[in-house]
């Protein structure tokens, strides 16, 4: 492929953009959350958990990061979501406390087990329970980023690994941010 200056080159733009299903999730603040908060503007949608060691750490500073260098450069920014795949264990307090620690940009959504996998469904996310010992468990999870756009509707794809410079080059192409 060759590179040019219009079209994104490390996001995957899907053929057609899909639809996110009606879902009923709470945010980080107790504030019912719905497909219609997912519309109006551009959000980067990330799958995670609290408990997680490593991966899902990094990933949030990353888009703090890659949110930050867009408005250095003077382009807008989209909303970063994460959106827990251990709502047994991430309340909207945990949620609320656990992104205080990255960036005051970014919401936590959290809710019912069988919302959040409509929700995953529609984008192939894959997730599931690792037992370490008896009561002990970690999430196995996509570390796909998603691209949401204005009509709420998936638009592309950032896949691992997370490069901010890839992100920062990317979004306004998709986006459309001048």
């Amino acid at each position: 492929l060759q590179s040019n200056n219009f079209g994104p080159e490390f996001a995957t733009v899907w053929p057609r953009s899909v639809a996110i299903p009606e879902i009923e999730l709470i945010d980080h603040d107790g504030q019912s959350f719905k497909r219609e908060n997912l519309t109006g503007s551009w959000q980067l949608m990330f799958f995670g958990f609290t408990h997680c060691p490593d991966i899902c750490p990094a990933t949030l500073q990353q888009l703090s990061l890659v949110q930050a260098s867009l408005e250095e450069i003077g382009k807008v920014a989209p909303e970063i979501l994460l959106v827990t795949v251990d709502p047994e264990r991430d309340t909207p307090d945990v949620l609320a406390t656990y992104i205080s620690y990255f960036d005051a940009n970014i919401k936590g959504i959290t809710g019912d087990l069988d919302e959040i996998r409509k929700l995953t469904s529609t984008s192939s996310i894959f997730f599931e329970k690792s037992y370490q010992g008896k009561d002990e468990y970690t999430v196995d999870h996509s570390t796909v980023i998603l691209i949401i756009n204005e009509s709420g509707a998936i638009q592309a794809s950032f896949s691992a690994p997370h490069v901010i410079s890839n992100f920062v080059k990317d979004l306004p192409r998709i986006t459309g941010s001048k």
